[in-house]
């Protein structure tokens, strides 16, 4: 039997699960003591992945509670799921699908080959990859041009999910390397307010629509590129750049549209020259798919140069995740982590606090990789869980976040683990001249801030030290704060298009992990098909069809009933 369509090891009867039941009901985390009785633990427990050094000393963990993580996975095999993973094993067992976004990444000329299902993996990416950086490169050269000959200065990105979250994250976080003379902007939402605003001011002469859908069927993105495809032709026609035929509308359609699909079919009949269609597999999930040609925009963007160091980030995430010692891991002791605070302490949501303004849209787009991949009450071979499963991640950069939610991390009744994220070298190293008799360096001042919060998280302030600042009694239980909030300190040596390929495989690998442990398929995404089903088959009620509003529960036909006389 193949390991992907082996059942799942149910963590909860295996020995080191016990153990670790047994060893959470001893213990009393006392980090303060930890740290004070252990001066090599922060030593010990601080490990280095490509770039990224990783400090794990702040959780609630001895080395008895990662002795017994390491066993657990070895007790589940995820070092065996891990490799079918990589050779494309089909694990994405619901869809009968391999699973190799780590293949998009892949250096050209990686031995051994890559062959899955007959086709030459490497081949395939490398072939698209080329011709994404052909169509990148004349873009930002001025070789491609409108219907009036002008080169492109604005491109929007049409897309939803992981067409949109992952490269409007990138994009953000890669600001300081894009080309002066290009701007990118995402639409998303089917709101009409999305699609207007991204148009407002651009020139149609000089703007350039990317619509993102594999199937070329996503509902929100074919309706929001229809609604740009009217755009241009209002605007061109506007400034006299465009002819009242339908001949005219169509040149105008293939030279300012392109498309990443594999339903070339459909991209012809929106007007898309299909040789201006960029494609990738079925093994590739939305939201592991800004490194394929779902990232032309970034591609655009910073140019194929940097693109490539973007990808060289991922892979070498990958291969340390790959071949590196479980107890030595950081993606598996992450994930193994992640697993002991949801499991065995009980906690539900997972901050992530980026100390890097670039990384502000970090947060929201692991929300898509972790929750949909991780939010399951199933196992992939169809049976209930057997335990509590993913954790609601979320999070804005500091400090930001000090000033809004840190109070609850600090002082709250609930567990929040947080993984604070920062970098040694910012891209606008300032200095403030007017803060006092010195220049402060305000960077350092920021990164202060995270050093002070995962030390206050850790170790808190006991009511003898309140007391001690003369603090008055009735004043001194409000003021002291317990310690033992677990956090994770992950630093870079700058915010490069490699450092962000590094942090987004290494979330990847953690939410792998996690759905190793807890014996689901972390890769299909079956809970949001109902809405979209249900939507489809409500819209008649909402534009007026009796009928169809009849066959609505009272509830929902009282809140379209509602809806249709305000809009009347």
């Amino acid at each position: 039997m193949s390991t992907a369509s082996t059942p799942p090891i149910d963590a909860t009867t295996t020995p080191s699960w016990a153990d670790l039941t047994a060893h959470q009901a001893a213990l009393t985390p006392d980090l303060r003591a930890w740290f004070a009785q252990d001066p090599g633990r922060a030593a010990r427990l601080t490990f280095d992945a490509a770039d990224l050094h990783v400090d794990l000393s702040k959780n609630l963990v001895t080395d008895e509670t990662i002795a017994l993580l390491v066993r657990l996975a070895q007790d589940v095999d995820l070092a065996g799921r891990r490799d079918a993973m990589f050779r494309g094993d089909h694990i994405n067992v619901t869809e009968d699908r391999a699973v190799l976004h780590t293949a998009l990444r892949r250096p050209s000329g990686a031995s051994p080959e890559l062959t899955v299902d007959g086709q030459d993996v490497d081949a395939d990416v490398h072939t698209e990859l080329a011709k994404v950086y052909a169509f990148a490169e004349k873009v930002r050269s001025g070789e491609w041009t409108g219907v009036t000959g002008e080169r492109v200065r604005t491109v929007v990105n049409i897309g939803i999910g992981g067409s949109d979250l992952g490269p409007v994250m990138a994009y953000e976080a890669l600001l300081p390397y894009k080309a002066e003379d290009l701007d990118v902007r995402f639409v998303s939402n089917i709101d009409p307010t999305d699609v207007a605003e991204k148009t407002a001011g651009l020139d149609p002469r000089t703007t350039l629509f990317i619509v993102a859908s594999k199937t070329f069927g996503t509902l929100e993105t074919l309706t929001n590129a229809r609604l740009a495809r009217d755009w241009l032709w209002t605007e061109l026609a506007a400034v006299g750049a465009l002819e009242d035929s339908d001949e005219a509308r169509t040149a105008a359609v293939g030279k300012h549209f392109v498309a990443v699909s594999t339903a070339l079919d459909k991209v012809a009949a929106f007007g898309i020259d299909p040789a201006n269609a960029f494609g990738f597999w079925d093994w590739v999930g939305g939201r592991y798919s800004v490194d394929s040609a779902i990232g032309t925009s970034l591609a655009i963007a910073i140019g194929p140069a940097r693109f490539e160091e973007f990808l060289a980030g991922f892979h070498a995430i990958d291969e340390h995740f790959r071949t590196t010692p479980i107890e030595q891991n950081v993606p598996a002791l992450m994930g193994l982590l992640n697993v002991w605070n949801v499991n065995f302490l009980g906690a539900h949501t997972h901050a992530v606090l980026p100390y890097a303004q670039y990384l502000h849209r970090f947060p929201a787009y692991l929300q898509q990789l972790t929750m949909e991949s991780n939010g399951k009450s199933v196992r992939w071979d169809g049976s209930p869980v057997t335990t509590e499963t993913g954790e609601v991640f979320w999070g804005e950069p500091g400090t930001n976040g000090q000033h809004a939610f840190y109070q609850l991390i600090h002082q709250g009744t609930r567990l929040v683990p947080a993984d604070f994220i920062a970098v040694a070298n910012p891209a606008h190293p300032l200095v403030d001249t007017a803060a006092g008799d010195e220049p402060v360096d305000v960077h350092s001042l920021f990164l202060a801030n995270f050093f002070a919060q995962t030390k206050a998280l850790a170790f808190g302030k006991t009511a003898d030290e309140v007391r001690a600042e003369g603090t008055a009694e009735d004043l001194v239980s409000a003021r002291v704060f317990s310690g033992n909030r677990p956090t994770t300190s992950i630093l870079a040596p700058a915010l490069t298009p490699s450092v962000l390929g590094q942090l987004i495989a290494l979330y990847e690998h953690i939410t792998f992990v996690q759905g190793v442990v807890w014996g689901i398929d972390s890769f299909d995404q079956w809970g949001v098909e109902l809405g979209k089903k249900l939507a489809n088959e409500i819209a008649p009620a909402v534009t007026g069809d009796a009928a169809a509003l009849a066959a609505q529960d009272p509830s929902t036909q009282a809140l379209i009933g509602w809806y249709l006389e305000q809009r009347s």
